[in-house]
């Protein structure tokens, strides 16, 4: 396609972030928190060296999470980009900035409470302060930069989710590389696959993906809808963010660790019951009448031109929709063979908004 001096619509926003302070904001947390990552271990013994994450990790963790997330916003597709900044700021900024914040505040609760009170429960109070915290202000990130992205709550959970699914995937290689420093036998691969199933697999289905996505539903709900008082939106975004702290406050808690006095198996099943508020509370805020869905098909309700009724029945739903791809999906026949679709389309071709009959 020929140049006609005018710039693709999508690099325009992107030229336009360069001018803006939060970008480069987060560029150098970005970059600094790139440089600290790898210290951010302990220092344990034997010859064991840092190595960048394995690819089978990333495979087997991120990249089911990050479809499933991305299938949500079934609307608008969040930009690569912007996705892959909440990554990165989630698995390079907030953990390690997490860290050292986390260290800093067991220390003070040790010396203000009883020990054995600091062991049990200082996880439980002193993580989810900093993490949810730091994870949250990804998000805020994201909106400075680009606020033209955030146009619904699910955005919000989106771009939550991929700064917690970060943190998780960066604080497992970290949580493996210390399990390998306590075995004490060297540069091994048992303390890895053991912390690589508890918590990228059954830990993993519940946690800093889904705290971090409550939180960042109410950091969309506080910049999409002005339509609310400010107060309104405040006490929402306070709430979603106070549930995140609950979540995590649970999943960290001493409580059930014992897995109901039945081994192994009770551990695994007290780790999923401890999920289930969080998967609750997500799977309530993307069915909101203003999280997305219910929210665009009545604006595109009032522009006939735009979309048709039969188009918008077809949206309406996850069944609906998988019904209008699966129709897109079978292979064009003359219009007289197919149920459903009106001779005038012609033989051997289908309308661009046509969608299933009922």
């Amino acid at each position: 396609m020929a140049d006609d001096g005018h710039a693709h619509p999508d690099v325009v926003p992107a030229r336009r972030s360069l001018r803006l302070p939060a970008f480069w904001l987060l560029l150098g947390l970005v970059l600094i928190g790139g440089y600290r990552s790898p210290r951010c271990s302990g220092r344990p013994a034997g010859p064991i060296r840092w190595r960048p994450p394995p690819r089978s990790h990333v495979r087997a963790v991120a990249v089911p999470f990050a479809l499933v997330v991305r299938s949500l916003d079934y609307f608008e597709r969040e930009p690569p980009l912007l996705v892959l900044a909440a990554f990165g700021w989630g698995g390079l900024v907030a953990t390690s900035t997490a860290i050292a914040a986390n260290a800093a505040g067991l220390d003070l609760l040790a010396r203000r409470c009883r020990r054995s009170f600091a062991t049990g429960w200082g996880p439980a109070l002193i993580a989810p302060t900093m993490e949810e915290l730091l994870k949250t202000l990804g998000v805020v990130v994201v909106v400075l930069v680009a606020r033209a992205q955030m146009n619904s709550v699910v955005d919000g959970i989106v771009y939550g989710a991929f700064v917690g699914l970060g943190f998780q995937v960066v604080e497992n290689i970290i949580y493996a590389m210390n399990a390998v420093g306590v075995a004490g036998r060297g540069d091994q691969v048992g303390p890895v696959v053991t912390t690589f199933l508890l918590r990228g697999f059954l830990g993993g289905l519940w946690s800093h993906t889904l705290f971090s996505a409550l939180a960042g539903a109410g950091v969309a709900i506080l910049v999409v809808h002005r339509d609310r008082p400010l107060w309104t939106r405040l006490a929402w975004a306070g709430s979603a963010f106070a549930g995140a702290w609950v979540v995590h406050f649970l999943w960290n808690s001493p409580l059930l660790r014992d897995g109901f006095g039945y081994g192994g198996l009770g551990a695994v099943a007290a780790l999923l019951l401890k999920g289930i508020p969080a998967a609750l509370l997500i799977l309530l805020l993307i069915g909101m009448p203003a999280a997305g869905g219910e929210y665009y098909l009545r604006m595109l309700a009032s522009e006939p031109e735009i979309a048709t009724q039969r188009e918008l029945q077809a949206l309406a739903s996850g069944r609906t929709r998988a019904a209008a791809r699966r129709y897109r999906a079978r292979p064009l026949r003359p219009a007289r063979f197919r149920r459903g679709t009106p001779a005038a389309a012609g033989p051997g071709r289908r309308g661009a908004g046509a969608v299933p009959g009922r």
